[in-house]
């Protein structure tokens, strides 16, 4: 299944629901071959002003290794643009991967949409 990327608006907050397979060996929207690759998309929206983003993971099916280099790679952009990228609704398989790989630690990770948007409220309020 080729990636799909929807990108929407929910207050100041950039949300990119993306779908498919995050991994090196599909026809993706990000990654080798697409011309298109995560970070680089994270770093053009910071650089148009949009500094909270927000990927929704909900229909993501599968992620391997390239995919989890893929949203560090997202996450250092943010944080060079000086952005916030955090994660919604990873499916069950990406949420295990993410804490095998101690990447749950590192992210912010929430299951509700609207808590996730009023989370970046709140960090920007108390300056972390």
């Amino acid at each position: 299944m080729t990636m799909q990327c929807a990108t929407r608006q929910s207050d100041d907050v950039t949300i990119l629901d993306l779908a498919g397979r995050l991994s090196l060996g599909e026809a993706v929207a990000f990654g080798p071959g697409s011309g298109v690759v995560l970070s680089e998309t994270v770093r053009e929206l910071a650089k148009k002003g949009q500094k909270n983003i927000l990927l929704n993971l909900a229909g993501v099916s599968y992620v391997d290794s390239s995919g989890v280099g893929q949203l560090t790679g997202a996450l250092a952009s943010a944080n060079r643009q000086g952005a916030s990228l955090k994660l919604l609704s990873p499916t069950t398989r990406v949420l295990n991967l993410l804490k095998m790989s101690k990447l749950d630690t590192v992210f912010d990770i929430s299951d509700d949409e609207a808590a996730a948007v009023a989370s970046f409220k709140r960090t920007a309020a108390t300056g972390g």
